[in-house]
């Protein structure tokens, strides 16, 4: 409550150009209402939301195995690990790197099992829009088909400590 009291007369309904902005902010609400839960069923960017509950360390060795059993090669120590198509891929989160890289073949589909060792980090994968957070103690699985071929970088979005600016990861698809 103010000291004064504003006078009686202190409100003026909007007029001339001052309605018309106003118009168009009304007007621009109702389409982003429409299309954010348009966007949300059709925009096919959504994960299936498909997680389990998994200890961080269980998740950890098979992590371990699957980069054992697929490795084809290393990059600056760290294995890549050629996924079969149509098979499980595994990629764990864990100051400040994800391991491994990951190779998969255009137009496969995979389900891609994600988690975090140590706290919460991000995947976002560049230049794609997929942005999702990955938390310690949850296997999210998402369901990839590449569509074009390159080396794609995996960025941790989330801030997780002093080293995590030197967080990036590979995905490489080849035909």
């Amino acid at each position: 409550m103010s000291i004064y009291s504003p006078p009686a007369d202190w409100f003026k309904a909007p007029s001339g150009p001052e309605r018309l902005w106003v118009g168009l902010a009304l007007i621009w609400c109702i389409v982003m209402f429409i299309a954010m839960p348009y966007w949300h069923f059709y925009g096919k960017q959504n994960s299936t939301g498909e997680a389990y509950a998994v200890e961080p360390m269980t998740f950890m060795q098979r992590t371990m195995q699957f980069a054992d059993a697929h490795k084809i090669r290393e990059e600056s120590g760290v294995p890549v690990a050629e996924v079969p198509p149509g098979g499980d891929a595994y990629l764990l989160a864990r100051m400040w790197s994800f391991y491994p890289v990951l190779q998969l073949r255009l137009g496969q589909t995979y389900r891609l099992h994600i988690s975090s060792l140590d706290l919460q980090h991000g995947f976002s994968l560049q230049p794609l829009n997929m942005n999702f957070q990955i938390l310690p103690g949850y296997d999210h699985v998402l369901t990839v088909t590449p569509t074009s071929t390159g080396v794609f970088p995996i960025v941790c979005n989330e801030f997780c400590g002093i080293g995590h600016h030197t967080m990036t990861g590979r995905i490489v698809v080849v035909e």
